[in-house]
């Protein structure tokens, strides 16, 4: 099974190489930054965009703010081979700024598409930026750590759609240099494993 969702998000690779949705990003980045993990995980984590280390390595979240989500998973029994993790744009922005909406839109549906192939149970948001893709108008200081159970459309203007629970987080990096907020971010991760146990049981 793994093989072929693989497969697919290959395709899913491909396919933005050949659209080329941002040229001005990829022209400032080494490389694409499609995802990384298992493609079966009932789970799936959203980041914003990579950024220096993750452009050198191809993959998301291997920086500090990496490994910091590496210890938290480590926290509720988890590894990165467990889950999945991605951002909404696949290119680095030049040095680290904040996505644009333009951007962001350019990549939304192959993130759309990434989800449709994975089919995960909770879509774990990393940071404003991302939560803001699912839910649009919260607030990420008033709603972190509440799941949220909402229909996603897997096509635009499409009326196919499933029902996933998104768990918005604040980002890891943002923990980095701030006590309260790692504390924070600690908790609400705690509650995964519940969120995930409760989803299976309905």
């Amino acid at each position: 099974m793994a093989n072929a969702k693989q497969s697919k998000l290959d395709d899913i690779v491909q396919q933005i190489l050949k659209d080329d949705p941002t040229p001005e990003l990829r022209q400032g980045a080494t490389q694409l930054v499609f995802g990384d993990g298992n493609p079966d995980s009932e789970t799936v984590f959203i980041g914003e965009a990579p950024g220096k280390n993750e452009d050198l390595q191809g993959k998301p979240f291997v920086g500090a703010a990496g490994k910091f989500l590496n210890e938290m998973l480590e926290m509720i029994g988890l590894k990165r081979e467990d889950i999945y993790i991605t951002n909404i744009v696949k290119y680095r922005p030049p040095n680290n700024r904040d996505p644009s909406p333009e951007e962001k839109k350019a990549f939304l549906p192959y993130l759309q598409s990434q989800l449709e192939v994975i089919q995960p149970k909770v879509v774990i948001t990393l940071g404003r930026h991302s939560m803001n893709c699912f839910l649009p108008d919260l607030q990420i200081s008033q709603v972190h750590g509440q799941p949220k159970r909402v229909r996603l459309s897997l096509k635009e203007n499409s009326r196919d759609t499933y029902q996933v629970v998104i768990l918005p987080l604040f980002h890891p990096a943002a923990a980095l240099y701030n006590g309260a907020m790692r504390q924070t971010l600690i908790d609400d991760f705690a509650l995964i494993p519940n969120i995930i146990e409760k989803i299976k049981s309905t």
